[in-house]
């Protein structure tokens, strides 16, 4: 279908793309991956035609139709969301429209024997041949099975799309490149917005349609639940798997672990080689076998390791200055917009030093507080207020609309910097992985990774004592959000986090507000012991639009009559198997804990071996516990 050529893109002497070629064919499912700032939304770009490359070429037929989800985009203004989410069938319309217009031809014309006349018959045949194929049924019908798959409720298609927050219209966006079928989606992290209910009925959208796709998610699921494909970009080189992501990650570690065990094992042959020509070069006995292995040295095929960037973050917030007691309060608050009301009767108190998450849907409030405590948006009723000497470093969202697209990365914090701060402008750069070149770049041409990662270095240039962070990692790669939470979990002021993220709030926060059905509730204690004590999995399941609140014992008491005995009998045969799930747990610890013991052992023979070492044993070993330690550290993550 599409190949790319030779694609290099460089930035003066900085090569983000380096001879890149690969093919998409129909029905890949390919997910794109690499580090933030790798040239993934670039690639993406350049298939559309938004980006030319420095050089090579991209083979793309012309009847090709490509529909293309940025991670950044305009949204349409004046349309309800329905109505909007309709004009992915402008060909279609015009199509019914062209055969609106042969069909009144035929109808005026009386030359029916005439090449002409034959001409529009053919033409209104192909026509509604093409329109059988591509509607299965009404325009409208898909439309709306489309926009409610994807989150939206049917009392809110009538509402205007300017109504709805960015993450709302990005599902409208959504939308309308479903409906409108093309030969290949190019999905730049589509799940950033989603709650679990809408990334399930969108998995099984894209697993069971036509196109082909190009997506790109940090999202490891939904990735191996869509791809059957995976194309790795590392240092400005592609490496291409006919795998899923999860594949592709154990044949990845065995191809560097296979390469660094050929590699070493031809660099001791090397020399000892060496040495024996160093000392045979000038016996005149040993000349022949000399000159033999020098030009059996001159033949080598000499290996090398695949490189890999091992290039990460280095955060640490800056001390933060003392405030008061209370860093936030918040008594009897109502919230909403003049269409709506978001939560009511709230009342919420952060104190100096906690980490509180905000949790729940999507639209249920939770970024409608930050702006609340941001003072960009009043209450409609209730007090909302700052603690005493309360600095506030905020992180929206929204970086996109934050940054300004003309400024470069440095001049982004040179305009705000103020004294002594501005002679480490580079060295905040560098710890966020802007170095070389990279600090000169546009902002309008940084990923939405690179954006986040230069919304976070605007809060370095200023010590806060409160951080309100809005999504911060939505567009990071995996150990950008580990080191992120690290600095967090070291930061000593107020932490107020929105996120989605389970794995990231799981041992930094220490107290939750869950917004639910228009209420705020308080939650004491981590991510674990809320999930515990709703009875859910993860933090996706409170996206889902039933949710049935646990009652308490006290709470049954006074409600309902004593179990009957079947029920306890239900409760004692629960309790076992909660009892045999934990020794379970236990016991993969210990064995995980063994097996890592094993391979760093293994890992210290193979980095200095001695002659009676065999290299590709130790090697195989060394894949087989990895093997093992991957199914048993992935067991071990589903029951906990």
């Amino acid at each position: 279908m599409i190949s790319l050529d030779g694609i290099t893109v460089a930035f003066g002497s900085s090569v983000l793309l380096d001879h890149v070629s690969f093919h998409i064919s129909d029905d890949d499912k390919i997910g794109l991956v690499g580090k933030n700032g790798a040239g993934k939304s670039t690639i993406m770009k350049i298939i559309c035609g938004l980006q030319s490359p420095t050089s090579g070429q991209v083979d793309k037929p012309a009847h090709v139709h490509i529909g293309y989800l940025p991670q950044i985009m305009e949204h349409h203004r004046g349309r309800t969301v329905l109505e909007e989410a309709m004009t992915a069938f402008e060909a279609t319309l015009q199509t019914e429209r062209d055969i609106e217009d042969i069909s009144r031809q035929l109808s005026d014309r009386t030359d029916y024997e005439s090449d002409e006349y034959l001409a529009l018959i053919n033409r209104l045949n192909e026509l509604n041949d093409h329109l059988s194929m591509s509607q299965s049924e009404p325009m409208e019908v898909s439309a709306r099975k489309t926009l409610l798959g994807l989150g939206f409720r049917d009392d809110e298609l009538g509402r205007k799309t300017e109504t709805f927050s960015q993450g709302w219209n990005m599902r409208i966006e959504l939308a309308k490149i479903l409906l409108s079928k093309p030969d290949l989606m190019l999905l730049d992290e589509p799940t950033n917005h989603l709650d679990i209910e809408s990334i399930e009925w969108l998995e099984n959208y894209l697993k069971s349609c036509r196109s082909s796709i190009l997506l790109v998610s940090h999202d490891r699921k939904f990735l191996d639940n869509v791809t059957n494909r995976t194309v790795e970009i590392m240092l400005g080189r592609i490496h291409d798997y006919k795998v899923p992501y999860s594949k592709y990650l154990e044949l990845r570690a065995e191809r560097i672990a296979q390469q660094t065990a050929a590699y070493e094992n031809q660099q001791k042959m090397i020399e000892k080689t060496e040495e024996f020509i160093e000392r045979f070069r000038y016996k005149a006995t040993k000349s022949n076998q000399v000159q033999a292995r020098i030009k059996a040295l001159e033949k080598l095929d000499r290996l090398e390791i695949d490189e890999t960037d091992g290039s990460a973050m280095l955060v640490k917030f800056p001390p933060a200055p003392r405030s008061g007691d209370v860093a936030f309060k918040a008594n009897d608050l109502t919230v909403g917009y003049p269409q709506k009301v978001v939560f009511r009767n709230a009342d919420i108190e952060i104190k100096r030093g906690e980490k509180v998450a905000l949790v729940g849907r999507n639209g249920e409030g939770k970024t409608t507080l930050m702006r609340v405590i941001m003072g960009e948006l009043d209450p409609i009723s209730g007090e909302a207020r700052a603690g005493h000497n309360v600095s506030i470093g905020y992180f929206a969202q929204n970086q996109e609309d934050v940054l300004d697209k003309s400024e470069t990365v440095f001049g982004t914090l040179d305009r705000i910097a103020v004294g002594d701060i501005r002679t480490r402008l580079r060295d905040i750069l560098a710890a966020f992985l802007f170095k070389g070149e990279d600090i000169d770049k546009r902002v309008s041409v940084l990923s939405g990774g690179e954006r986040a990662r230069l919304g976070m270095a605007k809060l370095m240039l200023q010590t806060y004592n409160f951080l309100a962070l809005d999504e911060p990692t939505n567009h990071m790669d995996i150990r950008s959000k580990d080191i992120l939470k690290q600095a967090l979990k070291s930061f000593d002021g107020t932490l107020l986090i929105v996120s989605h993220d389970r794995d990231f709030l799981d041992g930094l926060v220490d107290k939750i507000y869950e917004f639910r059905d228009g209420k705020v509730k308080e939650h004491l204690g981590g991510v674990q012991e809320f999930l515990e004590r709703r009875k859910l999995e993860n933090l996706q399941e409170l996206e889902r639009k039933e949710v049935k609140p646990v009652q308490n014992a006290s709470a049954k008491t006074a409600e309902a009559p004593s179990a009957p005995k079947q029920d306890f009998a239900a409760m004692k045969e629960q309790s076992r198997q909660n009892r045999k799930i934990k020794d379970r747990i236990a016991w993969l610890e210990k064995e995980i804990e063994k097996i890592e013991a094993r391979m760093k052992a293994i890992e210290a023979v193979l980095q200095s071996p001695s002659e009676k070492d065999d290299i590709m044993e130790l090697t195989r070993e060394y894949l087989e516990n990895k093997r093992d330690l991957d199914a048993k550290t992935e067991e071990w993550g589903n029951l906990i």
